[in-house]
């Protein structure tokens, strides 16, 4: 099991850490990590794990591994592997994530604006989408577009907090996602908070800590996914 110092702090860049084991297909797995691993729609972190010697081992992605709670940071093509008992210092393409955690944020103010029930969803590098059941109702675009940047320029913090799986059940309105459940197995669910009551719902991903960061927003191309679907993309403009 990996400790994820990013579900704490989002905005660690890196950390000292050992090296627990290589699997056979040479996926590094350390006691402890910054790199935020794939999952719930968003990317694994990429980034570079520097060697005592100063050497660099670049890392293409990062996935967890079957047990849902080890996290595997898989090198890029042609890159040599650590020795077992190591330690090293992890560093993550800061860049990347923090475009990752703006979109991630805007994401769910998208769900604000829109709301109805999300049916699926990824977040890119500057880009990302949801999918919504929507029926035949259609999206104003310009409206639309007006309540993202209100919402995103309202400068709201975005915290986290924690509620057991039994709250959870209890309160089944708080899960917007009708394709990526909660993670679930260790009890207890991590939920994100935007302002006092912007938005409260469960997940696991990295965000910034307020929805000033994410700054202006553009709507991307509105499409029709099947009899009720509708895909919607959103862009940062920077």
């Amino acid at each position: 099991m990996t400790t994820p110092l990013f579900r704490d702090d989002a905005y660690l860049r890196s950390c000292e850490a050992q090296v627990v084991n290589v699997n056979e297909r040479g996926g590094i797995v350390l006691d402890r990590t910054v790199f935020y691993a794939m999952g719930g729609g968003q990317p694994g972190d990429s980034g570079a794990l520097e060697q005592e010697d100063g050497s660099r081992i670049e890392i293409a992605t990062t996935v967890y591994d079957a047990d849902k709670s080890t996290v595997v940071h898989v090198p890029a093509e042609g890159q040599a592997v650590p020795e077992i008992g190591s330690r090293l210092t992890a560093h993550i393409d800061w860049a990347r994530r923090y475009r990752l955690m703006r979109m991630h944020t805007a994401l769910h103010l998208l769900s604000v604006a829109l709301p109805y029930p999300v049916t699926g969803g990824q977040i890119g590098d500057g880009e990302g989408r949801l999918d919504f059941d929507m029926g035949e109702e259609t999206v104003d675009r310009e409206a639309l577009l007006e309540k993202l940047n209100v919402l995103a320029g309202g400068d709201h913090d975005v915290t986290t907090e924690w509620i057991t799986d039994e709250e959870l059940d209890a309160n089944p309105d708080l899960v917007k996602t009708m394709s990526v459940k909660p993670p679930r197995g260790s009890g207890r669910v991590r939920l994100v908070r935007i302002g006092g009551d912007v938005d409260l719902q469960p997940c696991g991903g990295t965000h910034v800590g307020r929805t000033s960061e994410i700054g202006v927003l553009e709507l991307g191309k509105i499409e029709k996914k099947g009899k009720q679907n509708r895909r919607v993309r959103i862009r940062l403009t920077d």
